[in-house]
């Protein structure tokens, strides 16, 4: 069983809706199978992307609203994380964010461009 992603909620323009996570670990539960996710947050999506850019993680900055797919993934990946207060963002979620954000319109002043 392979799963994109198990993040627990999205954001729509009414609200917020569940995504694709909780139907994953039902699915998980019901087969006693372990899905393999391969988007975020996990290690694998940031260094395959890593390799495509030629890059290091450390060189690297994932820019985000979700605290734990975007933010926390990129910063086990050895990414810097920046959350951006836009979105599916929640007060008091921010993922160890290394930089935090209003809007990414915000970003290039924050970092000095």
């Amino acid at each position: 069983m392979v799963a994109l992603q198990k993040n627990r909620y999205w954001q729509k323009e009414d609200g917020l809706s569940l995504d694709a996570g909780p139907f994953v670990a039902a699915l998980e539960y019901a087969s006693g199978k372990e899905a393999t996710v391969v988007g975020k947050p996990e290690k694998a999506f940031f260094e395959a992307a890593l390799g495509e850019l030629g890059l290091e993680a450390h060189r690297v900055a994932m820019v985000g609203d979700d605290a734990e797919a975007d933010v926390a993934g990129a910063k086990a990946a050895g990414l810097l994380g920046v959350q951006v207060e836009t979105g599916k963002y929640r007060p008091g979620e921010a993922g160890g964010a290394d930089l935090v954000v209003e809007s990414f319109a915000d970003l290039t002043g924050a970092i000095g461009l």
